[in-house]
Parts: structure tokens; sequence; C-alpha cells
């Protein structure tokens, strides 16, 4: 371990995450030796708020000054490329001719493969496929002496815990390698896997690092840990773990799981999730509001998700148009499309609430009521949430002008729900 603080109590500011940052990427560098070259990973604009734009700006300044060369290579996985307007937002001070964009459809390499029986046994015999270990072509091809993987821990709907080898195998990751993992999770059981981190895709994730972690430069992971703060606004950096093994992962997933599950004493019967229209943009990012909090809401009850921003379904067209043509509801992957892009079969497997509980979306302008209904979801009038007072609403519990009680959760992407 290069670096190793946290604990849910404390506060990392700014000053001392930029010093305990710049000692980690010396002495990564140091113990590396005749690093001419780096290819940092960071996570996209739906990741805005982990602090990966701050530490990837500091090991830019760090490897600007030791002369160091870099390439940054988003790891976007099925997400939209960013943008010159991402780009900016996110890492102000990084020159944009330093961007690469994954393609996660023709940029890969594999660099082998896990049996189908090892994938079987590591998944319970809930699935027989091999599995691919599939990287972007730069990690492996690009002559990089040294890579700096950057993100969040947080529960996650596939991994468990975000982040680690994910961030390489699924974030530069290729089709197979994504539709499978994602499927495998799927099927499993997203329940038996969210804020977990040993699992059975972690587990393929591991030993696709094990096995073939040396077809690659040496890895720095540089992972945060990021929780509300109960005094002030804004979220509190609890925790930053940087290694080249698996020891940074452990001791940050442990510690997201202090500080990122969130338990209600009871469920409830209505749960309003808000969706910065800056990250989300799909349902295929939004439905975090679901994944996170279904473990939170009672039987019978009632998700209303406030998405001024959505615009669309999925990220890419051809996962738009399969979600627009089956909805999300009980799919069999024995539909042929479906059956080749098993990543959105889990998608709306994910999505689905199995009519335990009704998933409302109040979308601005970017998708009609009927586009909203006609992939299963109920249509809210977006305009009628200010019943909420959403301006004033605090995580938690809060009533509405109504007198309705209702539990309020403004990012879904910064924990876990569930009533105990």
């Amino acid at each position: 371990m290069v670096i190793s603080k946290g604990s849910a109590e404390i506060d990392i500011s700014d000053d001392e995450a930029d010093l305990l940052f710049s000692q980690a990427i010396k002495q990564a560098c140091a113990e590396v030796g005749n690093v001419s070259s780096v290819l940092l990973i960071p996570p996209d604009l739906t990741r805005i708020h982990s602090r990966a734009g701050f530490l990837t700006e500091i090991a830019f300044r760090e490897l600007s000054r030791a002369g160091i060369s870099l390439t940054v290579l988003p790891a976007l996985g099925t997400h939209i490329p960013l943008d010159e307007n991402d780009c900016k937002l996110m890492f102000p001070n990084i020159p944009l001719s330093l961007f690469r964009i994954h393609d996660w459809r023709n940029d890969v390499v594999e660099l082998g493969r896990l049996e189908r029986e090892w994938v079987e046994n590591a998944t319970g015999n809930t699935v027989s496929f091999d599995w691919p270990v599939q990287v972007n072509k730069l990690l492996s091809d690009g002559g990089f002496d040294l890579i700096i993987s950057i993100g969040q821990v947080v529960p996650h709907e596939v991994a468990g815990m975000a982040n680690h080898a994910k961030n390489l195998f699924v974030g530069t990751g290729g089709k197979e390698a994504i539709d499978k993992s994602h499927y495998a999770g799927a099927v499993y059981g997203m329940e038996k896997i969210l804020g977990r981190s040993e699992n059975p895709v972690r587990a393929m994730f591991d030993e696709g690092l094990r096995r073939f972690g040396n077809m690659l430069p040496p890895t720095l992971f540089a992972l945060s840990v990021l929780s509300p703060r109960e005094e002030k606004p804004g979220l509190a950096l609890r925790g930053l773990f940087c290694g080249f093994g698996r020891d940074c992962f452990t001791e940050a997933a442990s510690l997201a799981s202090q500080v990122n599950i969130f338990l209600l004493d009871k469920p409830a019967e209505k749960i309003l999730v808000y969706l910065d229209p800056q990250k989300y943009r799909s349902t295929w990012l939004g439905n975090k509001a679901i994944y996170r909090s279904r473990m939170a809401i009672a039987s019978d009850g009632e998700l209303l998700i406030i998405a001024p921003g959505l615009e669309r379904f999925g990220e890419d067209i051809e996962i738009d148009a399969l979600i627009r043509k089956y909805g999300y509801r009980p799919a069999l992957n024995a539909n042929k499309d479906l059956a080749e892009n098993l990543c959105a079969a889990a998608h709306l497997i994910h999505g689905f609430s199995e009519g335990r509980f009704t998933v409302r979306y109040c979308p601005g302008q970017g998708l009609s009521r009927q586009e909203i209904e006609a992939v299963g979801f109920k249509w809210g009038d977006i305009k009628e949430t200010e019943n909420y007072n959403l301006a004033k609403a605090k995580d938690g519990w809060n009533t509405a002008n109504n007198g309705e009680r209702f539990f309020f959760i403004s990012d879904p992407a910064m924990g876990l729900w569930a009533a105990r």
C-alpha cells in the first residue's frame, strides 16, 4: 500500500489530499523506475462528485513537473464520450489534446479468457459462459510505463462496490466483457451483490487481473471514499487509498460500507430521488435511483424520480433502441437482439420493480409522457413536484406541503439505501 488514510469521522482537506496523492505519485514512479509516460484513467462526468477530477489534475501537475508525458483516457464503459464542455467542467486545467476516447465496441484487445467452468463455479452455476478479459488497446499497446487508475469506491449494482479492476475491465473494456459481467450480476441477483465487496462479478475482475495483469504496465489505483457532511453542505473526503495491489480496494470498500450504506428503520412508502441534469441524461444512468433505493421501498410504495435533464433511455443508439423495444419488463434473453446485447438485458432486469413498487419518472422536456409509459414506467408531471419543496428538502425524511412524509435522496450515485 502506498497511501492509506481514512475513517468515517475525518474530512480530508484539499490541501492534505493534494499532499497525500502527490506523495503517492512520486513513490509509485520511484518504485516502477524510469517512468517517462503515464496513462491516467479517471471516471467520466457521471462521477463528477467523486473528486476524481481534482485528483486527476494533481496527477497532471506532478507528472508534468517531472517531465513525464501523459495521456488521459476516461473510463467510459458504455457511456457517451465527454465533449469539450464536459472535459472543461470536470478537468478544467488539463489540455484537451491529452484526452482520448474509449470506444467499447471497436477499441479493445483481449488479454485472455476465464474458462466457462471457472465462471460457472464463481456464479453458483447461474450462468454458463466463459469471460474475456478486455481492455482498451492503449493499456496494453500504448507504450506506457505506468497506469494510474483513479476513482471512487461506492456501492454498485454490478460489482457490489465500484472501482479497482472494474475501472480497467469495464471502464475500458469491450462489448463482450461488459455484456457478460453485467448479465452475470443481474442473473445472480442484484440484491445479493449491492454493497458487498466479495461477490461473483468482483471475483471475475480479480481473477482477470491476477492472471493477466502482467500483460499491462504497473497500475497504481487511487481510490476515494466520500459521504455527505452532517454539519455543512457538500461531500466529505473520508478516505484516500493508493496502491498497486488489492489492499487499497479492500480498505476503501470497508470504509464505504460504513459511510455509503444508509439504513432506514422501516421501509419508506414514498421515496423521491433527484437526478442532477448535469449528470443524468438517460435512464441507463438515472436508474441508479431504482437500483440504489429498491431495498428501502415498502411493498406497494412509490419511487418518484425527478429527472429534469432526461433526454434518452440508453447511452448508446443501439441500446436505446432495445430499451424502447422491450421496456423495463420481464424479458427473455431468447430474443436474439437481447441475447446479443446482454448488458441491455441486464439493465432491463435491474430497472424492473417486479411489480413490488411503482416507479414514476418526472422528466423535463426531453422525453414525453408517451415515451416514458411505453417502456413500462409511470409518468409524473415535473411541475407537480413543487408540492415536495425540493429546494429545501434534505437527504432523509421530509414533509411535503400537504403533510405527506417522504424520504429524499439528492444523488443516488452516493450510496445504497435499505430497510434494516
